[in-house]
């Protein structure tokens, strides 16, 4: 018996219109990475090819929603066509489930090409002579249990590779009985438990892994995406898994300590990856304390820095403001302008105010520095 080896990959979103990220006047960036996640597809496929494998499983979540356009669905479906020796397995999740998108799974099993096979019921499926896939679908957008349970009564041949593919969290802090126990694929003899649903990468035991989203669509992993090239050199043999990266664009968050004295565009220069920005989703949390120039002057490195970036937002939030009177001169010596800075300065420092709006008087004297100073707020 040969090693059986397979792509296991999940959370494509395919479709997924992130209308979390801000359009900037000049770019295109949601179209970039509604792009990026269609293009995930390709990379897969080379990723199978590049590790001997004629098999991809994705468990749930291929389409970010139950009415994905006829565009996204028909491109999904060419894209997979194209390597006529690899078979892609499409596992309904959450997003995608068989209740709220039945007449996307009616609609792909009417055009999909014979490389493309849908996983619409809890039924075993012989893949390979042998090898035995068994699906546990996603039947409700939260079907209130653990849909893996099945998977130790589903019958395979003898001796033959059992590999499961289920989508759901292993950890459920509501204790509602929907999570996947831990130890799944020792109950139900499994050689190998491919996961969806959580984004990031999580080896849950040897046999059990979520290998995230391929494209990353948040600021929470820190890592591009990846998809899982797995092998498996007999049945019961350990499986062995390798980390294949697929993402084109890296999201990232860095913190920015500022104190006295601090050069702010110097220190964000050092903190700025130096190359590959234009795939670079990033956000920068400015922390500490800084004089009024020292912010207009960060906000000014920013507002340089971002052409280059994808994307490139700085937070402020947890940024105190050192006041004196140096900075109120530089507003105005005297006159209306005066006057309201300095109200505003007693507002920011103003102890029997909350922090929220000491950060709002705050944020408005800046914004005030900045506009007397000709610099971007």
């Amino acid at each position: 018996m040969t090693a059986f080896r397979f792509i296991h990959a999940s959370d494509l979103h395919l479709g997924r219109r992130f209308a979390n990220i801000p359009q900037p006047e000049d770019g295109n960036i949601r179209g970039r990475l509604m792009e990026a996640r269609h293009g995930v597809i390709a990379r897969l496929a080379q990723a199978a090819r590049d590790h001997g494998a004629a098999h991809v499983l994705l468990a749930g979540d291929t389409f970010d929603t139950a009415t994905p356009s006829p565009s996204v669905l028909r491109q999904a479906l060419t894209a997979m066509a194209e390597d006529l020796d690899l078979t892609w397995w499409l596992l309904p999740g959450n997003h995608d489930n068989l209740t709220n998108a039945e007449p996307l799974w009616e609609r792909l099993s009417a055009e999909a090409p014979a490389t493309v096979r849908p996983l619409l019921d809890a039924t075993p499926r012989i893949m390979t002579e042998t090898a035995c896939l068994l699906p546990a679908p996603v039947t409700h957008r939260a079907p209130g249990r653990d849909l893996t349970e099945g998977l130790g009564a589903m019958p395979s041949p003898d001796g033959a590779f059992r590999i499961a593919l289920a989508h759901g969290g292993v950890t459920d802090f509501e204790d509602t009985g929907a999570h996947i126990p831990p130890d799944r694929a020792a109950r139900a003899r499994l050689d190998y438990l491919a996961l969806g649903d959580w984004h990031g990468r999580l080896q849950i035991d040897a046999r059990t892994h979520y290998p995230g989203t391929p494209e990353q669509d948040r600021f929470k992993h820190g890592r591009r995406g990846l998809c899982l090239a797995v092998s498996i050199e007999v049945p019961g043999a350990t499986p062995e898994v390798t980390e294949v990266e697929t993402g084109q664009f890296w999201w990232t968050e860095a913190d920015l300590p500022v104190q006295a004295g601090l050069d702010t565009a110097a220190a964000l220069d050092r903190l700025l990856p130096p190359s590959g920005r234009r795939d670079v989703l990033m956000r920068v949390r400015a922390t500490g304390w800084a004089s009024l120039a020292q912010r207009a002057d960060l906000v000014r490195a920013i507002h340089a820095a971002a052409p280059d970036f994808a994307w490139l937002t700085l937070n402020a939030e947890a940024l105190g403001a050192l006041l004196d009177d140096v900075d109120l001169d530089t507003i105005d010596h005297a006159g209306a302008l005066r006057q309201a800075a300095e109200t505003l300065k007693t507002e920011a420092e103003n102890p029997d105010l909350s922090a929220e709006d000491r950060g709002v008087a705050a944020e408005a004297l800046a914004r005030l520095y900045a506009y007397v100073t000709e610099q971007p707020a």
